[in-house]
């Protein structure tokens, strides 16, 4: 399955690569080559720690590379429709009558507390292809979910 992701997603993701590469990276390692150069870095914290930040900042820089070159960018505007697709906004409705609003967009954009799920989890899986007043069971950490599309919206250019 390709790793889809919002135009905004991507951004955010190519503007941090960029920011670590262009900017944070040639800071830290102007911290290290300071703190070398005061001698014994056996023993030396502000050596020993930028290295160790020069590692995560690596680390990261790969992680974030390899992202960027799987991601596919799909704008949630291009798509609308009676069926649940990616970049859609999905409220549903519960057994009990509670009501909770999604979205489903890129595993790289998930912010529960903004109610935005990747289209790979379980209640994301469950919803792509539905359509609104479907019965939907996922399977939830608290057990298994069945809850009913009441309402579907797509962003608008």
């Amino acid at each position: 399955m390709p790793a889809y992701i919002t135009p905004a997603g991507h951004r955010r993701i190519v503007e941090e690569y960029d920011w670590l590469i262009n900017r944070e990276r040639p800071r830290i390692t102007a911290e290290v080559s300071h703190a070398a150069s005061l001698g014994d870095r056996s023993e030396n914290s502000e050596y020993i720690y930028g290295k160790q930040r020069l590692r995560e900042i690596d680390r990261r820089l790969r992680f974030l590379k390899g992202r960027i070159e799987v991601l596919e960018v799909v704008n949630p505007a291009d798509l609308a429709g009676e069926k649940v697709l990616f970049g859609a906004t999905v409220t549903i409705e519960d057994e009990d009558g509670a009501e909770q609003v999604w979205t489903i967009r890129g595993e790289d954009e998930v912010d529960l507390a903004a109610g935005v799920v990747s289209y790979a989890s379980p209640i994301g899986r469950a919803l792509l292809g539905k359509r609104q007043d479907d019965e939907v069971t996922f399977e939830a950490p608290g057990g298994k979910r069945e809850v009913t599309i009441i309402a579907l919206a797509f962003p608008t250019r």
